[in-house]
């Protein structure tokens, strides 16, 4: 078709449209939703009739915009700082949830990495090991079992006790909700971490240790010492003391 027979009228109509580099999201469409469904059946066949992978894989893409839906969530406050702190928060959540479908969930409150934790002590003893590696998995060891601890003990908990006890009963759906005070079964409490959240945050922060590690030289900001503020220099005016000198112009009532 060229542009000279081109009619509008098969063109659909929308209450908004956004286009960005990545994506178009396109809000209110005015379709019907029996031809929609008509659509997503004629997809599902192409779907069925089709051998090819990649064929398969650019149908399915279209079949799920077509079945999915868009929400819109609109967000107020008494103030510009609170609207976008919950703003702040929904973002967050609505990234938590995408990691969430992409890789799946694991208990949260740091019990996941405490769990895993359990698979490394026998890895000390693999004679293959270098001693080097062997202190690696000592660091993993303590700084993944850390975060539960932390949890418990910001709320006001002994966290050695709560680790320790979790780790003995080695449940590994239950954890500690630290708003509670209670040992509980995290998936039935809602308290879950993305996998891909947890997988990440790990995988980057040995990537960090490692190059901080095997470089020769950092730059860092020197603190200030305690008490160095600059207002304490000014001290020295005391010193404008001396201008008592002045006092000698009295000598000037001699010119009477």
């Amino acid at each position: 078709m060229s542009l000279e027979e081109f009619d509008p009228d098969i063109l659909g109509t929308v209450k908004k449209v956004t286009v960005d580099k990545n994506q178009s999201i396109f809000l209110g469409g005015a379709g019907t939703a029996s031809e929609i469904e008509d659509r997503i059946e004629f997809l599902q066949e192409q779907i069925a009739g089709t051998e090819s992978t990649y064929e398969k894989e650019k149908i399915q893409e279209r079949l799920a915009k077509l079945a999915g839906g868009v929400a819109v969530i609109k967000v107020g406050g008494a103030s510009d700082v609170e609207v976008s702190e919950k703003k702040d928060r929904i973002t967050d959540a609505l990234n938590a949830t995408r990691a969430a479908v992409s890789e799946g969930i694991v208990v949260g409150g740091g019990c996941a990495l405490l769990y895993a934790s359990n698979v490394l002590p026998p890895l000390l003893e693999d004679p293959s090991l270098s001693e080097d590696m062997k202190t690696g998995i000592r660091i993993i060891f303590r700084a993944i079992r850390l975060p539960s601890k932390t949890i418990v003990s910001n709320a006001g908990e002994e966290g050695a006790v709560v680790v320790d006890r979790l780790l003995k009963e080695n449940n590994l759906s239950q954890g500690y909700n630290a708003q509670s005070g209670t040992y509980v079964d995290m998936f039935d409490a809602g308290i879950v971490d993305p996998l891909q959240v947890v997988r990440t945050s790990l995988s980057d922060a040995s990537s960090i240790a490692g190059m901080m590690i095997t470089t020769e030289a950092a730059i860092v900001s020197e603190p200030e010492p305690a008490g160095a503020g600059g207002m304490g220099g000014m001290g020295g005016m005391g010193g404008m003391g001396g201008m008592g000198g002045m006092g000698g112009m009295g000598g000037m009532g001699g010119m009477m």
